[in-house]
């Protein structure tokens, strides 16, 4: 399978994905831990992959994304953003509603 053909199948059968450095429990940059932790407070169960054991996402993401940095959440298909995003998002609490909606849609 073709790499973006990998990465669209990941975004498309995960509702709650994230694309970090490292892990949500063992985080391998400042961005990618406050973003994990970010969703991580919200309560619902998330994806990742870790781009930095994918060299392959990681070069390719990018491109597919049309962003050029990580992490990057992806909930239902779309881009919500990378860290500065995601965790204004969720001081406003913006983002436990999507996240939330989003667990509650693949719920039904």
């Amino acid at each position: 399978m073709d790499i973006m053909e990998t990465i669209k199948k990941q975004i498309e059968e995960n509702d709650i994905i994230l694309y970090m450095k490292g892990s949500p429990n063992a985080p391998q940059c400042g961005f990618s831990m406050r973003t994990s932790q970010a969703i991580m407070a919200c309560g619902q169960r998330f994806a990742y992959v870790d781009v930095l054991s994918n060299p392959d996402i990681r070069s390719n993401l990018p491109t597919y994304a049309n962003w050029p940095t990580f992490p990057q959440l992806w909930v239902k298909g779309e881009l919500i953003g990378g860290c500065d995003i995601v965790t204004e998002m969720h001081e406003k609490g913006e983002l436990k509603t999507i996240l939330d909606e989003a667990a509650a849609d693949s719920a039904e």
